[in-house]
Formats: structure tokens, C-alpha cells, sequence
């Protein structure tokens, strides 16, 4: 068994691979407070709820994007596991060229889902990562990682509206049936759901125009993060929605790093 594990901002997603397939995954938040005895009791009760033998693991690899939690988390698995994890880091191999200017300021989550966007789908392709902040990633057919954007996520946009203006409240993230509202909390829906849908489409639009064209292919929009089925029902910009993308890239990455 392999235990893929990516550290977000605000949740750490944990995969079990065994023989090509997923087995278990699980999702708990993120706290740089926590010792690695916490993190430990945690995810070995999420073992043993599953019915997996924590010995059964072979290995372990780690993306995160919250470099403070990391002490706590790779104590853990030595603790736990008795195993070195590989980390997404500067010197791990990923096949692709990354053409930003300074290498080392890509996110290993953005890093991770290119390499897993390349491998499977063989094409230009533009990566939507619907986290705590909503990345693009651009990446050729031909594995050159070019770069992308960064914008506040939708909760984030939607916490800033609650907490700066007095009188608006907090709103829970569901799309409404249409963009002139009759009432506060429906209007503020719209304002943040629709917004951000006709900011994804004209991003979209402006990077196709940068990545180089090969045979006039057009590039593929994959979504992933924890908001991707929401936008991706209201556009049509997005080709596919890929949940595992992450988990996919970290367990390709092991692969090429393992031995």
C-alpha cells in the first residue's frame, strides 16, 4: 500500500493506493498547532476504521502548500509508519519543464497536478484548482508547466464580504436560480457565484490565447478542488472535472521517485 498525502491550506486529503486502485481516502482539516502524537492518533483511528494495517504501507509521499505543519507531520510518519516520506520538493523528478521564473515558487500542489494533468491526458491542457485560493496552470503538449494565475478562493471572496460589510451575512455557497435577486442572501449567491464563474470563463479565454498551439490542438480545461462540480455545472468552459487529479499526480510522482 502507498499513502499519498496533500496538505492544503485549509484541508490535508489522504489516499491509500493499493494495486492501482484506491482503497481509502480521507479528509481532516489542517492545523499547524497540532504535534505529530495528535496527527498520529488521528490517522491511525482512520486506519483502523477502515480495517487497513498501517504496517502494510510501503511508502509515503507528501505535496503541501503549509510548510510550518511539515516537522509535526513527516515526525508522524516515522513514528507511525517507520518510513522516510518522499517530499514534492525542489530535486524530485517530474518530467516536466517548469518555465516559471523562479522554479522553486511553484506550489507542489500546482507542481503535482501538472504532472498529473501531462501524464494522463497527453495534451495542452489548463488545470482550475478550486482550493483556499483558486489556482490556473497552463501546461503544452509537449510538458512545459508556463505558468498560470492565482486568485482569492470562492469562500475566501465570500468570508471577506461577511466580515467587511456590517450588515451582510455569512451565506452558504449554493447557486441560485437566477442573477436578479430579491432578497440579500440570494443576491449575494449571484453576486459571489456568478462573479466567479465569468472570472473562470475569461481567464480561460486569455490563456488559451497565450499557450502555443500545436495542429491548432486547443487545450483542455480539467477542474479539480473541492468546488469544481459547483462552477463546472454553469459553464462550459470546463471539459472535465477530475476530483483525484492531486492524488493522482502524487502517486505518478512516487513512482518516478521511489527508487
Amino acid at each position: 500500500m502507498i499513502l499519498l498525502v496533500d496538505v492544503g491550506n485549509t484541508n490535508i486529503v489522504l489516499g491509500v493506493q493499493k494495486d492501482d486502485s484506491y482503497i481509502a481516502s480521507w479528509r481532516i482539516s489542517t492545523d499547524a498547532k497540532k504535534t505529530s502524537d495528535e496527527y498520529g492518533i488521528q490517522i491511525m483511528q482512520l486506519f483502523i476504521q477502515n480495517g487497513l494495517n498501517p504496517k502494510s504501507v510501503e511508502g509515503i509521499i507528501i505535496s503541501s502548500v503549509v510548510p510550518n505543519i511539515m516537522h509535526s507531520l513527516e515526525n508522524m510518519i516515522r513514528k507511525c509508519f517507520g518510513i522516510e516520506p518522499i517530499v514534492v520538493g525542489p530535486g524530485i523528478k517530474t518530467r516536466i519543464n517548469i518555465k516559471y521564473d523562479n522554479p522553486k515558487e511553484v506550489g507542489a500542489d500546482r507542481i503535482v497536478n501538472a504532472v498529473a494533468a501531462y501524464e494522463i491526458y497527453k495534451r495542452p491542457i489548463i488545470i482550475i484548482d478550486f482550493g483556499t485560493a483558486t489556482t490556473f496552470c497552463a501546461i503544452t503538449g509537449t510538458g512545459d508547466y508556463l505558468g498560470g494565475c492565482i486568485v482569492p478562493g470562492i469562500k475566501i471572496s465570500s468570508d471577506a464580504l461577511f466580515e467587511r460589510a456590517a450588515k451582510l451575512p455569512r451565506v452558504e455557497l449554493e447557486m441560485p436560480s437566477r442573477i436578479i435577486c430579491k432578497n440579500t442572501v440570494s443576491s449575494m449567491q449571484a453576486g459571489i457565484l456568478y462573479g466567479y464563474i465569468g472570472q473562470v470563463e475569461y481567464i480561460i479565454k486569455k490563456m488559451k490565447k497565450e499557450i502555443p498551439k500545436i495542429n491548432n490542438e486547443e487545450p483542455y480545461v480539467i477542474a479539480t478542488g473541492g468546488l469544481a462540480n459547483l462552477i463546472s455545472k454553469q459553464t462550459d468552459v470546463i471539459d472535465r472535472v477530475n476530483p483525484d487529479l492531486t492524488l493522482e499526480g502524487l502517486k505518478i510522482l512516487y513512482h518516478k521517485n521511489k527508487e
